[in-house]
């Protein structure tokens, strides 16, 4: 037996929902420092980045799902679906830090940013995206829509990803190496769907 099929064995027996618990550890740290007021100066700004970049990284983690997978036998499918909803929690807390904390519901404004400032605009499309593939994450919607569509729409995780990427990286506007290394990160794990499915296409042509 192989190390990843021991590991794969071993995976079997744990399941998913611990995954949700540690997953909201962050957002515990985030509520401490809150309370004693550790955000720096600006803390509604520094706890609308920080959530904003703990989503970003559980999408990176859901695109890092297949190619662990095809590179080293691990699986770790059965997560994929918790890492996914986590992201798309921590995305919707970065919104709506931004909505009520930053901006205050001022509406007015709120849409003249989305309209004018261009990674706003972006970062709104990636939520946007990421609203049909929350609501759908569960075996209901799979059965109803069938593996063929559901699989589909779950394509649409590859541009909120990019869309996160691209704002991170347009948001921080000095270009520093953190955000660049995330754009780099997701571009790579696109770029190796995008070869694989030229060489599925290639295969069947053949």
């Amino acid at each position: 037996m192989t190390l990843s099929q021991t590991i794969n064995g071993k995976l079997r027996k744990l399941p998913a929902w611990p995954l949700y618990f540690f997953g909201l550890l962050p957002l515990g740290w985030l509520a401490w420092l809150i309370v004693t007021g550790d955000l720096g100066v600006d803390p509604v700004k520094t706890l609308e980045h920080k959530v904003g970049k703990i989503g970003l990284q559980f999408l990176v983690a859901t695109l890092c799902v297949t190619p662990l997978r095809r590179f080293t036998g691990v699986s770790l499918i059965k997560y994929r679906r918790a890492l996914g909803l986590l992201s798309f929690f921590y995305i919707a807390l970065h919104l709506m830090v931004w909505l009520g904390l930053d901006i205050q519901f001022r509406w007015t404004e709120i849409g003249a940013d989305i309209l004018k400032r261009p990674y706003i605009t972006i970062g709104m499309l990636g939520f946007a995206v990421m609203l049909p593939l929350a609501i759908t994450s569960n075996n209901l919607s799979v059965r109803r829509m069938g593996a063929v569509a559901w699989g589909k729409l779950h394509k649409l995780t590859y541009v909120a990803a990019a869309a996160g990427a691209i704002h991170y990286m347009m948001l921080v506007k000095a270009w520093p190496l953190e955000p660049m290394l995330y754009l780099a990160g997701v571009a790579a794990l696109l770029a190796l769907r995008a070869l694989w499915s030229w060489r599925r296409a290639a295969a069947r042509t053949a």
